[in-house]
């Protein structure tokens, strides 16, 4: 299971995401927190989770703060408004989507593709990707579709977004079970996010 590199504005003590899961007990997410006064990268993404959310309860503050150490704060917000737009979730906080501008960064013969890209974008939507409406972002994005920019971000939203502790708490995922003695004994019927079938979506049972 990943661990979030999301630095919270305060320090914290935090468990396991696997830990007490057989009492039902949930606890909170186990993040890396760092001081705000140490984060001195290129650029800082900072925001907080909604008191509603069910991370607010999870996580060790509702403030995050997230150092970027190749993109500007800017091109940070674009790149997150991009995300967004590609895979909309309301459930999913602005921290989540701050994981793909993180692991973008990691693609470093892919920086410059990367940034003309940004400015293609904000270039599209009258200056600010960031600040244009959900409409305006929708078709600048479905403009560029199937260039090399939009193929990268797209294929890193499928592993950003989805393969952290964040997400897995939001869509109710439990985690690899492998490990633990599988699914049988820990919640093969607990599908909680999905509703029940109807007895006649299974078959008879075989009698003969």
């Amino acid at each position: 299971m990943r661990v979030i590199p999301i630095a919270a504005s305060t320090l914290a003590d935090a468990g396991s995401c696997n830990e007490n899961e057989g009492d039902g007990h949930v606890p909170k997410l186990d993040l890396p927190l760092a001081r705000r006064e140490f984060l001195k990268g290129t650029g800082i993404l900072m925001g907080t989770i909604a008191s509603g959310s069910i991370l607010a309860a999870l996580a060790p503050s509702r403030a995050w703060a997230l150092e970027l150490q190749q993109f500007s704060e800017s091109e940070g917000r674009t790149l997150m408004a991009m995300g967004r737009t590609l895979y909309p979730h309301k459930k999913l906080p602005d921290a989540v989507y701050a994981l793909l501008v993180k692991d973008l960064e990691g693609k470093a013969d892919g920086l410059p593709g990367l940034r003309t890209g940004i400015a293609g974008l904000d270039q599209a939507t009258g200056g600010s990707f960031v600040s244009a409406t959900p409409a305006k972002r929708l078709v600048a994005v479905k403009a560029i579709e199937g260039t090399p920019f939009f193929n990268t971000v797209r294929g890193q939203c499928v592993t950003s977004l989805y393969n952290n502790d964040m997400a897995f708490a939001v869509f109710g995922y439990p985690g690899s079970a492998w490990e633990k003695g599988g699914y049988i004994t820990r919640g093969f019927q607990d599908l909680k996010w999905l509703p029940a079938p109807p007895r006649a979506a299974s078959p008879p049972p075989f009698l003969g």
